[in-house]
């Protein structure tokens, strides 16, 4: 199998420029002997002549022609690479890539991500939201750094990955002033046939808040299902519903929203994972993500904030 041989196709590459190999010579600072030497060895390998003899000096036969074609593109492109990446150190950026499952809580997220962007490194975020499976399988090739979500790597997905607990927080229910001067103020029992907006399918908290349900004897209205916490949110505060969020979120939830705490179940945990295809966290945003979570968000310290506040 004949490979090209790039050094050979510069020297040819600069001779076709100069016109002669020894304006080609001076340039690259080698003797005439090397280049001919090289471009005979060339176009061995090719199985074709470049050049041809006119008058003192060389011109390119056709193959010669469509050579320096292919060169020019070749070695053009390697030049920007080199001036791209000697560039890069003082204007590049650390690319962040992050997925986040469906269901994940917005506003939870949003507090793991905002300390990324203020560290000394340049990072550039890139964040894109999707249904786990899809997400899992885009981590596998390396097109995330790590994915976000409410349970760890399912055991069924073929991905080479590990999960990371980021922390878990106990839900609290919510509600517009409006829609809850119309219920009675024992808690929890005013959820029962109230009308209610439940997390969809793919979030791993709907089943243990079905759960809690159950074990309480509270049957409510289900008047809508969201996938995005976010939207599921912006209902609740119109009022068409009562809903529940993570405890960790409660303060920003009854400032941004302008809802009311009703109760918490404290025996009901929303879970958080980084889900990454290495064992230890080296990402400089993985790792300061995760010492969020761990110390701003669901630390001891973290959820008895929230708790003063709600």
């Amino acid at each position: 199998m004949v490979t090209l041989n790039y050094k050979h196709l510069r020297y040819f590459w600069v001779v076709a420029k100069a016109g002669s190999i020894a304006r080609a010579a001076q340039q690259l600072q080698r003797t005439p002997q090397s280049i001919s030497g090289q471009l005979q060895e060339l176009e061995s390998a090719l199985g074709s002549a470049l050049f041809r003899r006119a008058g003192r000096g060389l011109e390119l036969t056709d193959i010669g022609r469509r050579a320096v074609q292919y060169a020019d593109r070749i070695f053009t492109l390697g030049d920007e690479l080199l001036d791209d990446l000697r560039d890069r150190p003082a204007r590049q950026s650390l690319d962040f890539r992050l997925g986040v499952a469906e269901g994940v809580p917005k506003a939870l997220v949003y507090r793991m991500i905002e300390p990324v962007l203020r560290l000394e490194e340049n990072v550039r975020l890139i964040c894109r939201e999707g249904r786990l499976a899809f997400l899992l399988a885009d981590l596998a090739v390396h097109r995330y750094d790590m994915v976000i979500a409410d349970r760890p790597m399912p055991n069924h997905v073929n991905v080479r990955g590990y999960s990371h607990l980021l922390g878990e927080s106990s839900l609290t229910f919510f509600g517009a002033p409006a829609l809850l001067e119309q219920l009675p103020s024992r808690f929890p029992k005013m959820l029962d046939q109230a009308p209610f907006l439940l997390p969809g399918e793919d979030a791993a908290i709907r089943v243990r808040l079905l759960q809690w349900f159950d074990e309480h004897n509270i049957r409510p209205r289900i008047v809508g299902e969201f996938d995005d916490s976010a939207l599921l949110n912006s209902f609740g505060q119109t009022g068409v519903g009562l809903f529940a969020a993570p405890s960790a979120t409660a303060a920003y939830l009854v400032k941004q929203y302008r809802v009311r705490t009703i109760g918490t179940a404290s025996a009901v945990k929303e879970q958080l994972y980084a889900l990454t295809t290495d064992r230890q966290l080296q990402h400089p945003a993985i790792i300061a993500l995760s010492k969020a979570a761990q110390e701003d968000i669901f630390g001891p310290s973290a959820l008895g904030r929230a708790r003063n506040r709600g």
